[in-house]
């Protein structure tokens, strides 16, 4: 019997029958071409459609970087690969000082213009393989791959100090200076950990860097694991039971 297919033949779609002025309407908003062009069939204009909205679906739409939807997807796919290979990755979350303040002395067209200066500076502030995310309300959140913990410091203090040396220009007579706490957790290497206890590991941080202060940086530094290539064999090679009797005797009487 031939096996089902999951995804059953789409007879030939009227794009006038469709409901796309919604899609549309949100496309224009982030200067998107919604209209069909000439020559393009029907399926890669509905294709060209669903990539458009699957991309601005993973935006924040004040700030343009990616909303939380896009980081905890880049969180958990960077989980998998630290528990795979050991690679060192850092997750820095930010809150701005005193925003609170900010909105309320100045209104919260300032707040958003405050908020698109401020990513606009940490975006500028990483490598092009690092994520920088809007988390919600005043908190951002960068995930750095490949950053060891000999280095996560400096990364963090130089982000810190790029937002204080910001000077916000909301009107022509008035500047607004802000500044960031920021605290940071390590995935623990070779663990195959969640994206929850990651996130909370390093809040605990920030909070740590918020009440001690603020305009901070607070770090979770992770326990250096030095893994042999033996216990890596162990990992990711063939099941231990498959030795010879004798070869397994040596390895328990090495590890005892």
């Amino acid at each position: 019997m031939a096996p089902l297919n999951p995804f059953p033949r789409i007879e030939q779609v009227e794009l006038q029958a469709l409901q796309l002025d919604d899609a549309c309407a949100l496309l224009k908003h982030d200067a998107k071409n919604c209209q069909q062009e000439a020559g393009e069939s029907a399926t890669d204009y509905l294709q060209r459609i669903i990539d458009d909205l699957c991309d601005i679906s993973l935006k924040d739409p004040l700030t343009g970087l990616g909303n939380r939807r896009h980081f905890r997807s880049i969180l958990e796919r960077s989980i998998e690969a630290v528990a795979r290979s050991g690679e060192s990755v850092l997750l820095l979350m930010l809150d701005i000082d005193h925003f609170k303040t900010i909105n309320d002395s100045h209104g919260h067209l300032v707040g958003d213009q405050v908020l698109q200066a401020i990513a606009k500076c940490l975006a500028g502030s990483v490598r092009p393989m690092d994520t920088v995310a809007r988390y919600g309300g005043e908190e951002f959140a960068v995930i750095l791959p490949h950053c060891r913990p000999l280095f996560g410091r400096a990364v963090a203090e130089r982000i810190r100090q790029a937002v204080a040396s910001l000077s916000v220009p909301v009107s022509p007579l008035l500047s607004v200076q802000v500044t960031i706490s920021i605290g940071g957790a390590y995935a623990p290497e070779w663990v195959r950990s969640t994206a929850d206890l990651w996130i909370e590991r390093a809040d605990l941080q920030l909070y740590s860097a918020k009440s001690g202060g603020r305009n901070r940086v607070c770090l979770d530094q992770p326990r250096e694991l030095a893994v042999r290539a033996e216990e890596k064999g162990l990992l990711f090679g063939r099941p231990i039971m498959d030795e010879a009797p004798a070869d397994l005797a040596q390895r328990c009487l090495r590890h005892d």
